[in-house]
């Protein structure tokens, strides 16, 4: 890729290029919907084109900002171990619901049903904060901590969201499989972080690159934050 230096997105290149954002997987393991956007491979392991990549990037960027300028709800998805925490810090520092632990199905087809859970969830923890519960035996405060240890850790992250949100930033779709399948179902817009084994084509924004990389989410991760705060600037 060293061709690339001529190239006026040099900058963004070589920063993509440090954090690893150019590492596919296998041939064996490619999705056929990302070969228009890869440079080649090395070793039987895909290369990503990261001039595709700043062209997917900028273009997701600037729905975010967009979105941003709207006011518009956007919930982050990336329950991966290895990546999560990078997820929960960005979405926090918006701040924008998240989902890093397990994707309940039904958050975004049966809302309804969520709604209560987190309307319970909101409940307990008001009345534990007040110390209304300590009118409880010990034995059922134990039973009510329990139940809002669970909910908290379900959805905690998606507490304050109060409807279908306008769009779903997702880190590895393949992996967030039923979170797609239920965007897709509601319509609603998803902009993903996607390696070479996903289908870009299910995508509204797909950005092609390293989705396991912890350098890699959090440089398009914050790419993403920064467009939708600079939109959020704007807002009428």
């Amino acid at each position: 890729m060293s061709d690339t230096a001529t190239q006026p997105d040099n900058a963004t290149i070589e920063a993509m290029f440090n954090a690893g954002a150019h590492f596919g997987y296998s041939r064996a393991r490619r999705h056929s919907s990302v070969r228009p956007y890869l440079y080649g491979a090395k070793n039987g392991v895909d290369i990503i084109d990261l001039l595709e990549t700043v062209r997917m990037l900028e273009t997701a960027k600037a729905r975010l900002h967009e979105l941003g300028k709207l006011g518009k709800t956007v919930l982050f998805v990336g329950t991966k171990p290895e990546i999560n925490a990078i997820v929960l810090e960005v979405s926090k520092s918006i701040p924008m619901p998240v989902v890093t632990e397990r994707w309940i199905g039904g958050t975004l087809t049966n809302w309804g049903e969520i709604k209560k859970r987190t309307a319970r969830l909101k409940d307990l923890s008001d009345k534990f904060a007040k110390g209304e519960l300590e009118k409880y035996t010990k034995k059922e405060r134990l039973l009510f901590e329990r139940e809002m240890a669970k909910l908290q850790t379900e959805f905690g992250g998606i507490s304050a969201l109060e409807g279908l949100p306008a769009a779903v930033v997702i880190v590895d779709p393949r992996e967030e499989h039923i979170a797609v399948a239920e965007a897709t179902k509601m319509k609603v817009e998803m902009i993903a972080l996607l390696n070479s084994d996903c289908d870009a084509s299910e995508i509204t924004y797909p950005i092609l690159a390293n989705d396991s990389a912890l350098k890699s989410v959090r440089y398009f991760l914050e790419e993403l934050r920064g467009a939708y705060l600079e939109g959020a600037k704007q807002k009428a």
